[in-house]
C-alpha cells in the first residue's frame, strides 16, 4: 500500500522569487560567479561533486536592522571560507554586498530589548552595541572584540550585564565603566590556613607569622568593605575553596544573585583516545588527543549553589528531593552486571542544563537533567528561600530528547512556559506560579523554536499540516489556536521584530538552498526575497522527489515517510523489464531527510538524479529513529540499534519490488555515519535482500563512540553490554556475502577512522572477499575537499554499476 502526499503546487511558488533590481542582480552575480560546466543535459559526477560554490551559497543567517527598513543576510564568499554580508532593502528587495567599512552602522543578530522596548543590545564582531530605537542613535559599548555573550539590561535599566567566558561583567550606561560582577576564585583563601597541623604549629610557635596572617585577614576584610562602600572599586576576591570547579554560572538581572553549577574539581580526567595525522605540514606523524569512549568518563555530577553577592553568602540548594531522583530506572540491568543501583542515600547524579532568570530578578527557572537522561526537571528558585520548587517533571524510560528542551518566562508574568514530549510529541505548556502545567497545543505533530510576542501570543515552528512540512504559526496561548503564517512548508528559521507585523524568514525547498524573505501581511505574500543560486545551477531541470508513505509490516505506527526518485533512463533495465534500486540511508539517526526543505545531503540528492538518469530507482527513507514523527518513532531503537531501522529498509525494498518493478536481486544500499552503520547491518544481516553497499564514515562498534549520544540509546557498556553486542556491526561480519565499499576520512574525530580499521581486520581474519577500503588522509567526518567527494562517489557509482546496474545487465 502506498500513501502519497501531493506537493506539486508547493514547488513553483518557491522558485518564483521576487525579482531583484538590476543593481542587486549585478552585485550578486559578480559575487557568485561560478565556473562553467559542459552544456550537455546529462549530469556528471564532476559537476555534482564540485565545490558547492557552483550552486550558490545558502543564506546562513538573516536578521533585521532595528529600524525595520532592511535586513542583513550572511553568505559564504565564493572561493573562500570568509563570509560576506548582504544588506537587503525590506521594501524593494534591492541587495548590496557590504564592505567592511559599511559594517559600522549595522545592528547585530538576536537583539535584547529593555522593558519598554526603547533600546536594544546586539553583539557584532565580538563587541557590544546599544541602539536607541526612538532616534536611531547607535552607541558602541565595548571595543576589544573579545568573546562576549548573554547581554541583557539590568533590572533598573541603568547597566548592561554580559558574560566573557565564565566571568560576568556589568557596564554602567551613564559612565561607560565596566566592572566585574564578582571575583570568584575556586581556591582556598590564602588568609585562611585551614586545620593543617603543621601550619597550626608554625603559627603557634612564631608570633611574627601569626601577626602577618592577621594583617592579611584585616586587609581582606577592608577590601570587602571598600568594595561595598566605594562603587569605583571592583568586588573583592571571593574564595570558594578548591574542592569544586565551576561548570556554568548565571547572573540575576539585579546583579545581586548568581547561580553556579559546580562539580568536583578534577572530575573530567578520563582517558582520551588519539588520532594520528599522516599527511602534515611538518612531514612528521602528529597525534591529536580526541574524545573519550562511551562509559569511560560519564559526565561529572553537578550541584547548584546560590550566591548572595551583596552579603557574600553561599547557599547550596537541595536537589535530592526532586521527584523520582531516588528511583533507579536501570536497577534491574545493573543487578545483572553485579552493579549496585542507586538507593535512598545515593540519589542519581544530575547536571544543570540551563537557567533563565526572571527579568525582575525575583526568581530563576532551572532545568535539571539526570545524567542517565531518564528524567528532566524544571524547578524555580527564589532568592532568600533555600527550597527549590518543582514546576514540571518529564520522565522517559528510554531517554529524554536532545531537542525540545526550550523554556522561559511568559512576558509580564511569573508563569513559565516550556516544551515537553509527555504526550508523545513536543508541545507548548504553561506552568502558572501556583498550579499544574497546562498544555497549550496538542496533536500528532511537533512544536519548537518558540518566541513569545506578548503575554498571550507566541510564534513557533511546527509540522502540523504533515510531518514533512514545516511552517510558522502564531499561537494564542489562551485557547491554543494555531494560525498558520506560512504555507510552503520549507521554513528554516524566523526573526521577529517587536512592534512590527512583518516576519523575516529563512526558507528553502528541495533544490533551493536557504534564502531570506519577509512575510508581509499587508502584501499577502513573501517579499524582498533573495536568490543566491548561480545561473548554472538554476538552469538544470532537477528531478523533484515524490513524497510517499511506505506501509510497515514490522509494527511501525503509521507509514514510513520517504522520498522516492523514480528512474528516468533505461540503461539499467534488465531483459525481464525490471530495474535496479538504491536505498540511501541518512546519517545521525535522529534527523529528518524527508521534508520540503533543502537537504543537508544535497550532494547525495544530486547523485540520486544521476542514478535515475541511468535507470535506477532511488528511495530515501525516514526510518524509525528519525526526527519529525514523535517520541515513539524516536525511541523505537532503545537498547537495539540497527533492528527497527533495518526492518523499515526491508519494507522499503518490498515496496519497490511490488509497486515499481524492481529486481529483488539488484538492490543496493549506501549512507554515511549512521547511514554507514546501517549499510553494514543491511549487508551483514539481510544479505539476500541487499546485493551491494557503500558504508561511509561508519560506526562499527558502539562501545567506541561518544558518551553523550550513545549512552542515551544503549545505556553504557558496563550496565547494558547486551545492547551493545546486538547493536554493533562488528558482531555480525560473518554475514557479509556481497560487495562492500568502506570509505572513511582519516581525520574523523567524530567516528574514528579506527572504527573502519577494526572492522577491516575482522574481514581479513574471517577471510571475506570482494570488499574495499578507501581512505582519505585529509578528511574529517564531513568531507571538505571536492576531490575527495569526487573520488568517493566514483567508487560508489562504480560499485553499483558493476554489481546491480548496467554491468549486471551486460552479464
Amino acid at each position: 500500500m502506498t500513501v502519497r502526499l501531493s506537493l506539486r503546487s508547493s514547488f513553483p511558488s518557491l522558485h518564483r522569487s521576487t525579482p531583484i533590481t538590476a543593481t542587486a542582480a549585478f552585485l550578486i552575480a559578480a559575487l557568485l560567479a561560478a565556473p562553467a560546466f559542459a552544456s550537455d543535459d546529462a549530469l556528471t559526477l564532476n559537476r555534482i561533486m564540485a565545490d558547492p560554490d557552483w550552486i550558490g551559497p545558502p543564506v546562513e543567517a538573516a536578521w533585521w536592522q532595528l529600524d525595520g527598513d532592511a535586513y542583513v543576510a550572511r553568505i559564504k564568499r565564493r572561493g573562500s571560507e570568509q563570509r560576506d554580508l548582504l544588506l537587503v532593502d525590506a521594501r524593494t528587495g534591492e541587495a548590496q554586498r557590504l564592505e567592511p567599512a559599511d559594517h559600522a552602522g549595522l545592528d547585530g543578530p538576536d537583539p535584547t530589548f529593555d522593558r519598554e522596548r526603547r533600546r536594544a543590545l546586539t553583539v557584532r564582531d565580538g563587541n557590544l552595541f546599544l541602539r536607541h530605537l526612538d532616534n536611531g542613535v547607535l552607541r558602541q559599548l565595548t571595543g576589544d572584540g573579545g568573546p562576549l555573550t548573554d547581554p541583557s539590561f539590568s533590572s533598573d535599566g541603568r547597566r548592561v550585564v554580559f558574560r566573557r567566558n565564565r566571568d560576568w561583567w556589568s557596564l554602567d550606561l551613564e559612565t561607560g565603566v565596566t566592572r566585574p560582577a564578582a571575583d570568584l576564585r575556586m581556591e582556598d583563601a590564602p588568609h585562611e590556613p585551614g586545620d593543617d597541623a603543621l601550619v597550626q604549629d608554625q603559627l603557634r610557635y612564631f608570633r611574627i607569622l601569626s601577626e602577618e596572617l592577621e594583617d592579611e585577614r584585616e586587609r581582606h576584610r577592608e577590601r570587602i568593605e571598600a568594595g561595598r562602600e566605594d562603587p569605583t572599586r571592583g568586588p573583592a576576591p571571593w574564595y570558594l575553596g578548591d574542592d569544586e570547579e565551576i561548570a556554568d554560572s548565571w547572573l540575576s538581572p539585579d546583579e545581586r544573585w548568581m547561580l553556579l553549577a559546580v562539580r568536583t574539581a578534577g572530575s573530567q580526567e578520563g582517558r582520551n583516545d588519539h588520532m594520528p595525522k599522516f599527511v602534515t605540514r611538518s612531514g612528521y606523524v602528529e597525534v591529536e588527543d580526541v574524545r573519550t569512549l562511551v562509559g569511560r568518563e560519564p559526565p561529572a555530577p553537578q550541584r547548584l549553589w546560590l550566591l548572595d553577592l551583596e552579603r557574600r553568602e553561599k547557599h547550596e540548594l537541595d536537589l535530592a528531593a526532586l521527584e523520582g531522583r531516588h528511583d533507579d530506572p536501570l536497577a534491574d540491568l545493573k543487578r545483572e552486571q553485579d552493579i549496585e543501583p542507586h538507593d535512598e542515600d545515593d540519589p542519581r547524579p544530575v547536571r544543570i542544563a540551563d537557567v533563565e532568570w526572571h527579568p525582575g530578578g525575583q526568581a530563576a527557572a532551572v532545568m535539571i537533567h539526570s545524567i542517565d537522561n531518564k528524567d528532566r526537571w524544571l524547578v524555580s528558585v527564589e532568592p532568600g528561600d533555600p527550597d527549590v520548587r518543582l514546576r514540571h517533571r518529564l520522565t522517559d524510560p528510554a531517554w529524554i530528547n536532545w531537542a525540545f528542551n526550550e523554556f522561559g518566562w511568559v512576558p509580564g508574568s511569573r508563569t513559565l512556559w516550556l516544551l515537553s514530549e509527555e504526550t508523545g510529541y513536543s508541545h507548548l505548556y504553561l506552568v502558572p506560579r501556583k498550579g499544574e502545567a497546562r498544555a497549550v497545543t496538542g496533536g500528532d505533530f511537533e512544536v519548537f523554536d518558540v518566541t513569545f510576542t506578548g503575554p498571550k501570543t507566541a510564534l513557533a515552528l511546527a509540522n502540523r499540516g504533515h510531518p514533512t512540512r514545516y511552517d510558522l504559526f502564531r499561537i494564542d496561548t489562551a485557547d491554543g489556536r494555531m494560525e498558520p503564517l506560512t504555507s510552503d512548508g520549507g521554513i528554516e528559521s524566523y526573526a521577529w521584530l517587536p512592534g512590527d507585523d512583518r516576519i523575516l524568514l529563512r526558507e528553502s525547498s528541495p533544490y533551493l538552498p536557504p534564502q531570506a524573505a519577509i512575510r508581509d501581511p499587508s502584501a499577502r505574500r513573501l517579499v524582498a526575497r533573495t536568490d543566491t543560486r548561480t545561473d548554472e545551477y538554476r538552469a538544470i531541470d532537477w528531478q523533484q522527489p515524490e513524497f510517499v508513505g511506505v506501509e510497515s509490516t514490522h509494527g511501525a505506527e503509521g507509514p514510513i515517510w520517504s522520498k522516492f526518485y523514480p528512474a528516468r533512463g533505461d540503461d539499467a533495465v534488465g531483459p525481464d523489464g525490471r530495474r535496479p534500486a538504491v536505498l540511501f540511508v541518512h546519517g545521525a539517526g535522529y534527523t529528518q531527510n524527508t521534508h520540503l526543505k533543502f537537504p543537508y545531503y544535497f550532494r547525495e540528492q544530486m547523485f540520486h538524479n544521476l542514478l535515475t538518469q541511468r535507470g535506477y530507482h532511488v528511495l530515501d527513507m525516514d526510518y524509525r529513529a528519525s526526527r519529525g514523527y514523535g517520541r515513539d518513532w524516536r525511541t523505537a531503537i532503545y537498547r537495539h540499534m540497527g533492528e527497527p531501522e533495518l526492518q523499515d529498509l526491508v519494507d522499503g525494498v518490498r515496496w519497490l519490488v511490488e509497486e515499481h518493478g524492481v529486481d529483488p536481486a539488484r538492490v543496493g544500499v549506501y549512507g554515511g555515519s549512521y547511514g554507514g552503520f546501517m549499510t553494514f547491518m543491511a549487508l551483514f544481516k539481510e544479505p539476500e535482500i541487499f546485493a551491494a553497499g557503500a558504508s561511509l564514515r561508519p560506526v562499527t562498534d558502539w562501545t567506541h563512540y561518544n558518551h553523550g549520544y550513545t549512552s542515551n540509546i544503549l545505556n553504557t557498556p558496563q550496565v547494558d553490554p547486551e545492547a551493545y553486542r546486538r547493536s554493533s556491526p562488528i558482531e555480525f561480519v560473518e554475514g557479509l556475502d556481497d560487495p562492500l565499499l568502506i570509505s572513511h576520512g582519516m581525520l574523523d574525530d567524530n567516528v574514528f577512522y579506527k572504527d573502519s580499521i577494526r572492522l577491516v581486520q575482522r574481514l581479513i581474519e574471517m577471510e571475506k572477499t570482494d570488499w574495499e577500503l578507501a581512505s582519505y588522509p585529509l578528511e574529517p567526518h564531513g568531507y571538505v575537499h571536492a576531490s575527495s567527494w569526487l573520488d568517493q562517489y566514483r567508487r560508489i557509482l562504480g560499485l553499483f554499476e558493476n554489481t546491480i546496474g548496467t554491468g549486471a545487465v551486460a552479464e
